[in-house]
């Protein structure tokens, strides 16, 4: 089973650095994405080889309090008074922090390495003598750009640790991560990290409303070429193009693979915590197709389990998935620091036909809201041979308020609760109350006949099932009260609302985590 994975928290505050542009390495010819594939398809056909990283001692031993002291100076941001609509700033090493990244900007046809320079930090109260340390390099870097107001270049996208990055659109706050490429998160002795080991990012143009960056992948089973265009607004877009090359087999081959937080929530309150809810992402959505132009819309809500738990969705084409942060309103989280009503959702669309495969969704327990404990990300059903070129490509959203829907209705809550036995709870019996809206909801007349579908597999049964109007919202509801036969198996549940024959919303389909 994968390890938990920590969300580093140096992540979560605002450090950066800059550098100075160093040393012409570029050749005649313009660079793009073949170039990158050309270093993964040499670098794979030699055995994996880890970076001998040799931190200075104070670096490595700093502690989150002392390297939060260290901070980049602005002015000294890469484009900084060239009028350029985007600028570079890059976080130092240390800490947690401790793999160094190699950092590149094409200028037209010309490559040039940006280099670590140790005066453009300010190292607050921390005493060291950064002068001793030699070929020093960088642990990551973020894009800034003017993106909800001209006067200010916010924060746009960190690319930190790993093959992890974040994004942002117009009023956001970071909250989940996406990752290039995940191996054997579920399924493999153990999982891998694949981590970006270098990075180009072309110089933009004066009036220009993208950026372009290139990534080089390495981990010991596989290495890659990224492309990223990326295109801020009010969603966030990023259009990712990638080739893989494996070493060696592979149990579980990721692709996008989006990482987040889920504490507590509507379906799972947490006794003693004045915020009602403590999440990043919310539920799970996917849209499938059939391959003869049908499909369906899929939401697992999600929840904190006492264990580790997968769940797996398999589909003859994927139309879409991401984890959601649906719920929008500052009265169900309570928190005036950590904002999670402005936390995104991420969407990702497949560029082409990804085939047949599934999403996984793997799900672990966490006391902390500081740990990233879902992961969600798409597997094909065949993975490439060793040394054979695997390209496929994906645009993500980082969305907000205006976020993907299905065409149809959709979840907007979902509580759970046990069902009163002469005024004990039975802990056999399980009751949700679930809200749904939608266009076509809304259209319905209050006394429309409207049915609630549902299903429970083999380990449950459904006791009860209703859908009525909720006056007080204008939404409908639908309760649904199932007994489980076996306490010991998960259930998996299944309903929607259906009217004269048709189907009004996608598919609730939560999960009962074993006792």
């Amino acid at each position: 089973m994968a390890k938990l994975l920590i969300r580093l928290a140096a992540a979560r505050v605002g450090l950066a650095c800059t550098a100075l542009l160093v040393g012409y390495v570029g050749g005649a010819l313009a660079f793009g994405f073949d170039d990158v594939a050309e270093k993964a398809r040499q670098l794979a056909a030699k055995p994996y080889a880890a970076a001998r990283v040799d931190l200075p001692a104070e670096l490595k031993n700093l502690g989150y309090d002392r390297y939060r002291e260290i901070r980049f100076d602005p002015q000294k941001a890469q484009w900084r008074g060239q009028a350029l609509p985007f600028e570079l700033t890059f976080f130092h090493l240390g800490d947690l922090h401790t793999q160094p990244v190699s950092i590149n900007e094409v200028v037209e046809q010309n490559v040039r390495r940006i280099a670590f320079d140790r005066r453009n930090f300010d190292y607050g109260k921390n005493r060291f003598a950064p002068e001793r340390w030699a070929g020093l390099g960088f642990a990551g870097f973020r894009v800034h750009y003017a993106l909800n107001s001209p006067d200010y270049k916010d924060e746009l996208v960190a690319f930190l640790d790993a093959s992890y990055f974040r994004a942002l659109g117009q009023g956001q706050r970071y909250g989940l991560s996406a990752r290039a490429l995940a191996i054997d998160t579920v399924g493999g002795q153990r999982e891998e990290f694949p981590r970006f080991v270098e990075f180009w990012v072309e110089r933009p143009a004066p009036a220009a409303t993208q950026l372009v960056i290139w990534a080089l992948l390495d981990s010991p089973r596989s290495t890659g070429a990224y492309r990223f265009t990326l295109q801020p607004g009010e969603d966030t877009v990023a259009d990712v193009q990638a080739r893989l090359y494996l070493r060696a087999g592979v149990a579980t081959l990721g692709l996008a693979p989006l990482t987040s937080m889920f504490l507590h929530g509507e379906n799972q309150p947490r006794p003693g915590d004045f915020r009602p809810e403590v999440h990043d992402s919310d539920g799970l959505m996917i849209a499938t197709g059939d391959g003869a132009g049908g499909g369906e819309w899929l939401w697992r809500p999600l929840i904190n389990p006492s264990r580790p738990l997968v769940s797996s969705f398999a589909a003859h084409e994927l139309k879409g998935f991401g984890l959601m942060q649906r719920d929008r309103s500052f009265a169900s989280y309570q928190d005036t620091e950590a904002r999670y009503d402005r936390r995104p959702s991420a969407w990702i669309t497949p560029q082409g036909s990804w085939g047949p495969g599934r999403v996984e969704l793997l799900q672990l327990p966490t006391s902390v809201e500081t740990n990233d404990n879902v992961v969600a990300y798409w597997v094909p059903e065949r993975a490439p041979a060793p040394g054979e070129p695997f390209d496929f490509a994906y645009r993500m959203r980082w969305q907000g308020d205006r976020q993907q829907r299905p065409p149809l209705g959709w979840t907007v809550q979902s509580r759970r609760g046990f069902v009163a036995s002469e005024e004990q709870p039975d802990p056999r019996q399980v009751q949700y109350v679930v809200d749904f809206d939608g266009p076509g909801l809304r259209a319905l007349r209050p006394d429309a006949s409207v049915e609630a579908m549902v299903s429970a597999g083999v380990s449950a049964r459904v006791m009860e099932r209703n859908a009525y109007r909720n006056a007080a919202t204008g939404t409908w509801r639908m309760t649904v009260r199932v007994a489980r036969l076996q306490p010991s198996q998960p259930v998996e549940l299944r309903a929607f609302l259906q009217h004269d024959d048709l189907a009004l919303t996608e598919t609730w389909t939560p999960i009962i985590p074993p006792d």
